[in-house]
């Protein structure tokens, strides 16, 4: 029992300071930072929402999914997390994409099994591929749980909205993540080892 309360006490006190490391990180980001978010969430979104209304008016969404909306989160908002790298933006959207069309395509009437099914496994690929980008999950899910709209595309879903949407995105923060001498995206190989370097040691500091 003692080994237990340990072991959970360790991880609590983890999440904490994992959860500070945050919150101060967060506190780094000044008015020009934000500024310069809003602008490519701005544009990026509204890139793809222009394709929509051009080619789909009054129709059911095909190029704009939700999954992007929290893409941009981390694409424009947290340009320096792992989560954040094209890698990630690109792989683990097209990995959840064929994740859920596939399932859908197996268990095409059991939502029940097909929506819990889609997310748990795509979370595995994106783990096994080094791919893990949250948004991933909804977008499979989007391909479980959409009109017919949306899974009528079957794989083509892949192609558009997903991939079309994603090079949206990163075409965009490529530019406006680059705009000012403090934002760089993607971020350098070096940049990544350093961020995880001060990262694991503020995790394993003392409260």
């Amino acid at each position: 029992m003692d080994k237990i309360k340990i072991i959970l006490d360790y991880k609590i006190k983890r999440g904490v300071r994992k959860t500070r490391y945050i919150l101060y990180r967060e506190t780094l980001i000044n008015y020009k930072e934000q500024f310069w978010s809003f602008v490519g969430s701005f544009i990026g979104i509204g890139l793809i929402a222009y394709s929509q209304s051009q080619q789909f008016l009054k129709q059911d969404i095909v190029y704009l999914i939700g999954s992007f909306g929290a893409s941009s989160v981390l694409v424009y908002g947290i340009i320096e997390s792992p989560f954040s790298q094209p890698r990630n933006l690109i792989g683990g959207h097209l990995i959840s994409a064929f994740t859920g069309v596939t399932i859908h395509i197996l268990l095409p009437d059991t939502m029940y099994l097909a929506a819990p099914l889609a997310v748990s496994l795509s979370i595995v690929f994106m783990q096994i591929t080094k791919t893990l980008h949250p948004p991933g999950g909804a977008t499979a899910l989007i391909a479980i749980i959409s009109s017919n709209k949306i899974t009528d595309l079957g794989y083509w879903y892949l192609l558009y909205p997903v991939l079309t949407g994603v090079l949206i995105l990163l075409f965009t923060a490529l530019i406006f993540n680059n705009v000012t001498a403090s934002r760089n995206y993607p971020l350098p190989h070096y940049s990544y080892n350093r961020y995880l370097k001060n990262l694991k040691k503020f995790l394993n500091r003392d409260l």
